[in-house]
């Protein structure tokens, strides 16, 4: 059975998933009131027809437009552009993109009629929005689900800072497959896996529910029957963002644990795009923490099995190293660029990562995760870490 359209609100935030939505965005800007719209997206996107198709509907509006938003997005570039934003007086965001776009909306939102620093809403220490906070219109073309979360993911002088606010979510969710169908397939697929990844933390995360539990194991079966090998390219990128939004709210309700801490450090560290690094940490994780979650992971694949047909007893790491494998994704740290004498760094950072706590098995030190780093670079470099 296909994934059928749908349409609901939740915590303030309304979502339409369907073929063409994105056509709705004039319509939806004028719901919302907003004449003054900001236009986040990035240059690629911008100059594709799909962008182009996207400006047009804000004709007759002041729009300005922010085409040039970096990978893992970047608290300078959206600080720099503070004084002429705010100057141009705007009250609606309007977010076109993946994670990057998405968060740096969300940002900006706050920033603008705060007027306060991004530090000041550092995960784990929230201040309370005094002003009402831009509405957001968020269009994503890609897997990452940051449209639903009251998360902040931005790079920082080599570190990607998080930041929360729970009001910051978007206003309105226009999921439009036809978006995607112009970006490249691999990156599709990594931003798959990060959804995958956030199903599978959440199903073994500290702060799980039975709610993100549902969520997830739902998400998975979604993503394994789009991945099957056989799967039908168009129904398989509206089935991957389906799942992809079903996992933002998983990860917004469980958090993330000791994979996304590394995939953070790595990502903003040495510029290596958030979906690769899923790719290939995935697995490597997934086996360091069985011990600890034989039930979550378990389900898991149980979730997998009935949806795709995988073989009985496939554990979910086995899996996601299948889809790797399939689907040419990166396998190694050191496809993805990295030098060996990069990974004791990496791994010392990770452990200020709040992703860490909230691992099911310990990590006690760095020299933890420096064994699975080095399990992920390749052979050379593999050691036991269980």
């Amino acid at each position: 059975m296909g994934t059928p359209d749908f349409d609901y609100h939740l915590y303030g935030t309304r979502v339409r998933f369907a073929q063409g939505c994105a056509g709705q965005l004039a319509a939806t800007l004028a719901e919302l009131g907003g004449q003054r719209p900001v236009l986040l997206m990035q240059r690629r996107l911008a100059a594709s027809p799909a962008g182009q198709a996207l400006r047009a509907q804000l004709e007759g509006l002041a729009a300005v437009v922010l085409d040039g938003v970096p990978e893992h997005g970047s608290v300078a570039y959206l600080e720099a552009a503070l004084a002429g934003l705010r100057a141009h007086r705007p009250d609606v965001i309007v977010a076109v993109g993946g994670g990057s776009v998405a968060d740096s909306a969300k940002a900006l939102a706050l920033m603008l009629p705060e007027g306060a620093r991004l530090a000041a809403y550092a995960a784990g220490r929230p201040a309370p929005p005094r002003r009402a906070l831009l509405p957001i219109v968020s269009l994503p073309t890609t897997a990452a689900a940051a449209e639903v979360t009251p998360s902040i993911g931005l790079a920082d002088e080599g570190r990607k800072r998080l930041f929360w606010c729970r009001d910051v979510a978007a206003t309105e969710v226009l999921i439009d497959p036809d978006l995607a169908a112009g970006l490249p397939r691999e990156r599709l697929l990594a931003t798959a896996v990060n959804g995958i990844a956030h199903d599978l933390e959440g199903l073994y995360s500290r702060q799980r529910s039975p709610v993100s539990d549902a969520l997830a194991l739902h998400s998975l079966g979604l993503f394994a029957v789009a991945l099957a090998p056989r799967a039908e390219p168009a129904a398989a990128r509206r089935q991957i963002l389906a799942a992809a939004h079903l996992s933002g709210m998983v990860l917004s309700m469980a958090r993330t644990c000791l994979h996304h801490a590394i995939c953070h450090v790595i990502g903003a560290r040495h510029g290596v795009a958030h979906g690769a690094v899923n790719c290939v940490m995935l697995p490597h994780v997934l086996r360091f923490n069985a011990p600890a979650a034989p039930q979550a992971l378990a389900a898991a694949a149980q979730a997998i099995g009935r949806a795709s047909g995988a073989e009985e007893g496939m554990s979910a790491a086995d899996w996601v190293a299948g889809l790797r494998a399939t689907h040419g994704l990166p396998a190694s740290l050191r496809a993805l660029g990295l030098a060996a004498a990069d990974l004791p760094e990496i791994a010392r950072l990770c452990m200020h990562e709040r992703g860490v706590a909230l691992n099911p098995r310990a990590v006690p030190d760095a020299d933890t995760v420096l064994h699975l780093l080095e399990q992920a670079y390749g052979p050379a470099l593999s050691r036991s870490t269980v």
